[in-house]
């Protein structure tokens, strides 16, 4: 049986049963409201934070700064860098608290109810693709970082984000955008009622070039049908969604081709690497709010599709086709999210107990293939794997005086998957079980400041693949097996205020500690051994608002990365990739009609690129801006500004082994980078109506 629900029976089920049967829980009494916990800066969070770092962002804030791609309006989250390494359809890169998250292990991304991070994936685990997000359709945007959450599982140990989409337009709008190398966007969407609910439908299409010698030529649609009756506390919606993409891509490329005057610094060393991705969806949710409790279920059913072609070291495996490999990933997959809310009193004091289930399964056929121009030279390894999850988990809060409340909560999760390869050496079945306790306790509010303190663990999931691995499938040679799981464990200290009129203003102090950082190489369909690891660091993060019209932010993100264990001294201690600092300071301006406006700098600190601390990357500063003017008949025309003062930079840098033609055949170990595009300009006209 593929998830072994004896054994999370067993492991379980007496949690749940001495949760539930606590003796001096009152479960019946009649309704009753918590008193009123701060609500930070008119947030709108409709429960109190549970950290200093967690925070809410309104459907305002994440449209009033301009986005180069999509998955770039999650930068709202401090701390958080979101940037491409190749072309537009593949998953952005993430960075978050000195981790380099490559395409989403360890941020766990959920849109609409929907997880964005796949397992087992055929280019990297958790490679969480956003890039069907439509920004305009967002109503909200909640951030939590660290293991302190009991509803957060796989992925989420650095942080989570969840986008919410809006159930109904108040205007329906028509959008077109043209710009530099090619941008066009065109986007139409609205709300009508029917019966008793709303109907809301948005279509977009866009196409895109960029600077590149070749052409990125992105043909992307994408489109979203909701149906929905009631709130989000009390109701009931059903969403299906739709996207495709298709696109070429410039991969980072060596510094030496572009030294030598070879290719420039927007040129290609492989005019065949690209891609095509696709992604549908059915989902739907149901709340009830009933006197003192509530209830909430989320399901969905995703089919997703994805083939990539990439060229990373050009001819060092293979001096006559190249080294050109192709990615396959096709999945279905559906999963179940429920939770059952309970609000009383214990002892006099008044609680609130949370309960959920949250499960997945994943049926997944995925392939590594060596490719010369898009054209399959022969077959790495194919697998078809089933994997399946589920998670429980229990979370208490209890207000013990005005002033002091604690949140406690453990959450259990159990996996089980089968491989089927082509390589009979490489099948078999893998499980594990894990358990997360959780603990924060809160202290305020004192003249509008609260204080955090939070501890917990946490969990990635590894590649199945890397979990029943015997022989490696391109040497043949024996391939050691990894962990299905990879614990987790942090805390933070921290404290948010808004003691300033119009400010909101947080501080934390974290660390988190990995027992490993193991990962499957989709690259080359092999396990990766990494070290144990610890990165500590402070965030400092402000949102200033003195007048209706005018608000500023500022963030800044300082974090030490390194591994722990005894290699240390040998081998270097630095993490690849690692960020020490990232800062983002960005002003808006403008009221409901008139003139508008935005502008936001943000920072990119420079990364040790190997162990030793070397070779380092150079710092990344970005300026964007936007301009418009809104009419009170619905028109909005702006203009958005990229790269505002053409910094000639890297959107992100890798120091690695690659041999161009002509040069030894060992190849020479050199920096990639993939450039920040130049200075570019996109005009919007939209209606609303």
């Amino acid at each position: 049986m593929l998830l072994d629900l004896r054994a999370w029976r067993r492991a379980a089920g007496p949690l749940l049963l001495s949760i539930f049967a606590a003796p001096g829980i009152a479960l019946a009494t009649p309704p009753i409201e918590l008193p009123e916990i701060l609500n930070i800066a008119g947030s709108g969070e409709a429960t109190p934070p549970a950290a200093a770092s967690e925070k809410i962002f309104t459907r305002e804030r994440m449209q009033a700064n301009p986005a180069v791609r999509p998955g770039e309006v999650l930068e709202e989250a401090p701390g958080l860098i979101v940037t491409q390494h190749s072309g537009e359809g593949k998953a952005n890169q993430y960075f978050l608290r000195g981790f380099n998250l490559d395409h989403g292990t360890d941020l766990a991304i959920t849109i609409d109810g929907m997880p964005a991070n796949m397992r087992t994936h055929g280019h990297g685990q958790g490679y969480a693709d956003v890039n069907f997000l439509i920004p305009e359709l967002i109503q909200s945007m909640r951030v939590r970082k660290g293991p302190y959450f009991a509803d957060e599982g796989d992925f989420a140990s650095a942080g989570a984000i969840r986008i919410d989409y809006v159930d109904r337009l108040e205007k329906n709008i028509a959008l077109a955008t043209i710009g530099s190398f090619g941008y066009r966007r065109a986007l139409v969407g609205g709300s009508t009622q029917l019966a008793n609910g709303s109907l809301i439908a948005a279509m977009e299409a866009n196409t895109y070039n960029g600077p590149w010698a070749v052409p990125d030529d992105v043909r992307k649609f994408n489109g979203m049908l909701r149906y929905s009756q009631g709130t989000a506390a009390d109701g009931f919606s059903i969403t299906g969604m739709a996207y495709s993409n298709n696109w070429t891509s410039t991969d980072q490329v060596a510094q030496r081709a572009v030294s030598s005057g070879m290719i420039d610094r927007f040129g290609s060393l492989d005019a065949t690497d690209g891609g095509l991705s696709s992604r549908y969806s059915l989902s739907g949710r149901w709340s009830q709010t009933a006197g003192n409790t509530a209830t909430k279920v989320e399901g969905y059913l995703i089919r997703s599709s994805m083939r990539l072609f990439n060229n990373f070291t050009y001819f060092l495996d293979d001096t006559v086709n190249g080294d050109q490999f192709s990615q396959l990933d096709k999945r279905t997959l559906v999963g179940l999210n429920a939770s059952h809310t309970i609000k009383g009193r214990f002892a006099g004091f008044e609680m609130e107990n949370v309960f959920g289930l949250q499960t997945r399964y994943d049926d997944i056929d995925v392939g590594l293939y060596k490719t010369m121009q898009r054209v399959t030279l022969s077959t790495v390894r194919e697998d078809h794997v089933q994997e399946g999850s589920v998670g429980v988990y229990a979370q208490n809060t209890m207000r013990w005086t005005s002033w002091f409340r604690t949140v406690a909560g453990i959450r259990g999760d159990r996996f089980d998957g089968k491989v089927a390869s082509d390589n009979p050496a490489n099948s078999g079945n893998a499980g594990a079980y894990i358990a997360s306790p959780k603990f924060s306790m809160i202290f305020g509010p004192f003249s509008g400041t609260e204080f955090f303190i939070n501890a917990g663990r946490g969990f990635h999931s590894n590649d199945m693949r890397g979990a029943t691995i015997s022989v490696d499938p391109g040497t043949g040679q024996p391939a050691p097996k990894v962990p299905l799981l990879v614990r987790a464990q942090g805390g933070e200290v921290g404290v948010r205020t808004q003691a300033i009129q119009g400010l909101d203003s947080s501080l934390a102090f974290f660390v988190l500690d990995y027992a490993s950082e193991l990962l499957f190489v989709g690259d080359a369909g092999t396990t990766e051994a990494s070290r144990p690891s610890r990165r500590a660091g402070v965030e400092w993060t402000n949102h200033y608002k003195p007048v209706p019209w005018l608000g500023f932010d500022v963030d800044v993100a300082f974090t030490r990365a390194r591994f722990t264990d005894d290699d240390a001294d040998a081998a270097g201690n630095r993490i690849p990739g690692a960020p020490a600092m990232v800062a983002s300071a960005g002003v808006v301006v403008g009221n409901a009609t008139g003139w508008f406006g935005a502008m936001k700098l943000r920072y990119f600190g420079p990364r040790p690129l190997i162990e030793d601390n070397s070779v380092r990357s150079d710092p990344t500063a970005i300026v964007n801006a936007r301009l418009g003017y809104r009419f009170e008949n619905g028109l909005r025309v702006q203009l958005d500004a990229f790269n505002l003062f053409n910094a000639k930079s890297s959107q992100i840098d890798y120091y690695y082994t690659s041999r161009l033609p002509g040069e030894v055949a060992t190849g020479i170990a050199d920096r990639h980078f993939h450039s920040v595009e130049p200075l570019a300009l996109r005009l919007t006209a939209a209606a609303n109506f």
